[in-house]
């Protein structure tokens, strides 16, 4: 699936209404170039989750933990992240037995460490606004583009 978005505040939107769809436990991968708006669209999931607090970029920190109320959020990013094995020292393996939402950029940066994708968005930069394709890894996954897709047609 294919959705055009044309400012950081559409690409906040759409995170809002994304996030109405997402399961409790659902890993979500987004993947795409410096500065196309990784962290924008997981602000825009939280805030549709309910976080009313900050939301920080984990550049620095490489995760960040967040309670809502349909349970924890840890939100990654991974583009510092020299080796996977790192993620060890962050104690990931314990937290992949919780039921969370994890919302993973630079997800490439740490195959071998992290959950499967149940949904992977991709963010490309256009002469104006973005471009993000998505689509689903597991079943669960599927049924967030499919009902997606549905809420799109509705709409048209």
């Amino acid at each position: 699936m294919e959705i055009r978005l044309k400012d950081p505040e559409a690409q906040l939107a759409f995170g809002a209404r994304l996030a109405a769809l997402l399961p409790p436990a659902c890993v979500i991968y987004l993947e795409g170039d410096l500065g196309t708006g990784k962290t924008t669209l997981t602000r825009g999931i939280l805030r549709g989750l309910g976080q009313r607090g900050a939301v920080r970029s984990p550049t620095y920190t490489l995760i960040e933990p967040y309670q809502v109320s349909s349970g924890p959020v840890y939100h990654l990013d991974l583009y510092r992240l020299a080796d996977p094995e790192e993620l060890e020292y962050l104690g990931l393996r314990d937290l992949m037995g919780e039921n969370a939402l994890w919302v993973i950029e630079w997800p490439d940066r740490g195959v071998g460490m992290l959950p499967a994708a149940d949904l992977r968005i991709m963010i490309e930069s256009l002469a104006e606004g973005r471009r993000l394709t998505l689509s689903g890894g597991t079943a669960e996954g599927r049924a967030i583009v499919s009902a997606l897709i549905d809420a799109e047609n509705a709409g048209a």
